[in-house]
């Protein structure tokens, strides 16, 4: 037995690092008694002080629900570094932690045997399939995705992914809990993940552009192209942080790791390119060391992107997108293509590639026929779904 939404009052969020600390934040935002878990004390101290500011910074500006002060919403703040101690009362668990497969099992079945029978389990991994985490746990039914995109208050998407044991209730709690966290862009948008493939929907539509970009990488850095001049080629006009901006603030080594996820579950196309392997090898892994595409010693970077390298083929990402966004289709992880299109603007803050591709998705099958061979590539090659135009139904 689950519980019903109406009783769900307390919320742990378990790893308060780059992800989780915006995470718990929100969950105060909305009004629930919230405690923030991790393994070391520095860590909480600093999710402590990240959430305060914050507060502080939205209350400046008006812009908390209601009449509250900060005060009142870190009244329901508590903090341990003790998991069993954290759940003993927990209606909703959000696990945040690094993405490793073995420890996300262990906390989950240590935060489940030790919570309430109604307890939910809500994994925000980007990647890992929510069966895997859940198969360690006696209380499967109870375990979910919950896919948040960084950063967590400005981005409005939230992913909700059933694990093969998952209940119809349990996704449902997920999704109302999601539609109840606030945005500070936007309205929320919390669709359900129909099955548990790598990537759920929008990483799983962007992940093979990858293979295009590591190709881009290694030229750029071959031949001496200025990074924030690739940034400028592939950068969209209304995106909120460029391109590489992102990637480093992300983490190339969580880039990496992904890759090799996706080199062992779709294919050995993923593998990560020289350049990639370069910096992780060295260790610039973006915002976290100071250095990644860019220097972070002094704050975030303002690349200048008035110049473009001009060696990237944007069109080339878009046919990648609908190839993909196509596979999905064809596998059930998602029933529209809209959903698609819609989850990519609120997850990402650019057009998702559907509603074009409906009209030009020859030319797009074409233009990846080319570059599967130029790249040798044959996960880029054009699927049937694409090839046939027959997706332009599934809306």
């Amino acid at each position: 037995m689950v519980i019903q939404m109406k009783t769900v009052e307390n919320i742990i969020v378990v790893g308060v690092g780059q992800m989780g600390k915006g995470i718990a934040q929100l969950c105060l935002m909305a009004g629930y008694h919230v405690i923030l878990n991790d393994v070391k004390n520095d860590i909480i101290k600093n999710a402590v002080t990240y959430i305060e500011n914050g507060l502080k910074r939205l209350e400046k500006k008006g812009q908390l629900r209601g009449k509250l002060m900060v005060t009142d919403i870190l009244a329901r703040m508590e903090t341990t570094t003790d998991l069993i101690e954290a759940v003993k009362e927990a209606d909703f668990i959000i696990e945040a932690i690094v993405e490793n497969l073995d420890i996300k099992q262990k906390v989950c079945k240590t935060a489940l045997d030790n919570s309430p029978r109604h307890c939910v389990f809500a994994s925000n991994t980007s990647s890992i399939r929510i069966t895997d985490i859940a198969k360690t746990c006696n209380n499967s039914t109870n375990v979910i995705g919950m896919h948040f995109f960084n950063p967590a208050p400005l981005m409005r998407l939230i992913e909700i992914i059933a694990g093969e044991q998952s209940s119809e209730e349990t996704m449902n709690i997920g999704v109302e809990v999601g539609e109840s966290l606030p945005c500070l862009r936007g309205e929320r948008y919390v669709p359900k993940v129909l099955k548990d493939h790598p990537g759920f929907i929008v990483n799983r539509v962007l992940a093979p552009e990858r293979i295009y970009s590591d190709y881009i990488f290694d030229l750029a850095y071959k031949q001496g192209i200025p990074w924030q001049e690739i940034d400028a080629d592939i950068t969209g006009p209304n995106e909120q942080m460029s391109r590489l901006v992102l990637a480093d603030f992300v983490g190339r080594d969580v880039s990496f790791h992904t890759a090799e996820y996706y080199a062992e579950t779709l294919s050995p196309d993923f593998s990560p390119g020289e350049f990639v392997r370069k910096q992780i090898a060295e260790g610039n892994l973006g915002k976290k060391t100071g250095r990644g595409f860019y220097d972070w010693s002094e704050g975030r970077p303002r690349p200048d992107l008035s110049k473009k390298a001009g060696i990237v083929n944007s069109m080339v990402y878009t046919a990648i997108r609908v190839n993909e966004a196509c596979r999905v289709l064809e596998e059930g992880v998602c029933n529209s293509w809209k959903v698609i299109d819609e989850a990519i603007l609120a997850g990402m803050n650019f057009p998702g590639p559907m509603e074009y591709a409906v009209n030009n998705y020859r030319q797009l099958a074409e233009l990846l026929e080319e570059y599967s061979e130029k790249l040798n590539k044959p996960y880029l090659k054009p699927i049937k779904l694409l090839q046939s135009g027959k997706f332009i139904s599934m809306e």
